[in-house]
C-alpha cells in the first residue's frame, strides 16, 4: 500500500490494483469538519485525480462512529456573513474536488453520516453502509439552512423525501436511507469493509478508461438536455475505440464464447 498523500487530517494510500482509499482522521471522534480538514482532504482529493494509476476510490473517516459527523460548529458560530461565505465555500469545493475525481468514488459509510458529511457523501458515486449507519440534514435545527451540495438530494432522493429530510432536520438509519435510494449497498455490522472491498475490486478490474468515460457521460448528462446528451454520447463511443479497449476486451469475449462451443 503506497502513501500519496500524508498530512494530519488526510491519509491517502493506493494498492497495486489501483483502488485508493482516503481516510479522514484526527478531526474527533465523528470526524468533524474544520477548515483544515476541509484543505487538507481537498489537496488530497486532487493529488489522487491526477494519477493515472487510480482506478477506485474509497473515502471513508477513521474508526467507525462516523463517516463525517459534520461541519465544525465550534468554528461555524464564530462566523460572520463574509467569513460564514469562505468557510462554505471551501466545503462546496471539497465535495466538488469529490466528483472532479475521474474513477467511482465509494462512500464508506459507518456511523453517523451529517450535515456536511452527508453533503460529501452525496458527490460521490457509489455509497456502501452498514445496518448501524444514520444520516441526517440538521442545520435547520442549528439556524442554517442546508446548502451547497444538499442540492444533489432532490435528485437522488426524490424532491418529497429531500425536502423532509432538510426541513425537519431528522435523521434516517440506513434501511430507509437505501430504501429512499440514497445507500446503494447495505450489508449487516461487521461486513462493510467486505462489501467495500468486494465492489472496489469489481470496479478496479473493468476497462479503466471505459469506466473513466462512464462517470464523465454521467456527469455530463445531468446539465444537458436529453437530445444533446445522446448526440453527445455518439462521439464518446467512438471515442473509446480509440483506447484499444473494446478491441481488446470484445475479442476476448468472442474468443472465450469460441471456446466454449461443443466440438462437431
Amino acid at each position: 500500500m503506497q502513501p500519496i498523500f500524508d498530512s494530519r487530517h488526510a491519509l491517502a494510500t493506493l494498492d497495486a490494483g489501483g483502488i485508493a482509499t482516503l481516510t479522514l482522521r484526527d478531526a474527533g471522534k465523528l470526524n468533524i469538519l474544520g477548515r483544515a480538514a476541509i484543505g487538507e482532504l481537498s489537496a488530497a482529493l486532487q493529488r489522487l485525480a491526477a494519477d493515472e494509476r487510480l482506478r477506485v476510490l474509497v473515502l471513508r473517516g477513521a474508526g467507525e462512529r462516523a463517516f463525517i459527523g459534520g461541519a465544525d460548529i465550534g468554528e461555524m458560530a464564530a462566523l460572520d456573513p463574509a467569513s460564514a461565505k469562505d468557510f462554505i465555500g471551501a466545503l462546496a469545493g471539497l465535495c466538488d474536488a469529490v466528483m472532479r475525481v475521474p474513477v467511482p468514488v465509494i462512500a464508506r459509510l459507518a456511523g453517523w453520516c451529517l450535515g456536511g458529511g452527508l453533503e460529501v457523501a452525496a458527490a460521490c458515486d457509489l455509497r456502501l453502509a452498514d445496518d448501524g449507519a444514520h444520516f441526517g440534514m440538521p442545520e435547520v435545527k442549528v439556524g442554517i439552512p442546508s446548502v451547497i451540495h444538499a442540492a444533489l438530494l432532490p435528485r437522488l432522493l426524490g424532491e418529497s423525501r429531500a425536502g423532509w429530510l432538510l426541513q425537519t432536520g431528522e435523521t434516517i438509519d440506513a434501511a430507509r436511507a437505501e430504501s429512499w435510494g440514497f445507500v446503494q449497498e447495505r450489508c449487516a455490522a461487521g461486513g462493510l469493509d467486505d462489501l467495500v472491498q468486494r465492489r472496489a475490486a469489481q470496479l478496479a478490474a473493468l476497462p479503466p478508461q471505459a469506466v473513466r468515460q462512464q462517470k464523465a457521460l454521467l456527469q455530463h448528462w445531468q446539465v444537458v438536455s436529453p437530445a444533446q446528451a445522446v448526440a453527445d454520447s455518439v462521439e464518446a463511443f467512438a471515442a473509446a475505440y480509440r483506447t484499444g479497449e473494446p478491441q481488446q476486451h470484445m475479442g476476448a469475449f468472442l474468443a472465450r464464447k469460441r471456446g466454449a462451443r461443443p466440438a462437431g
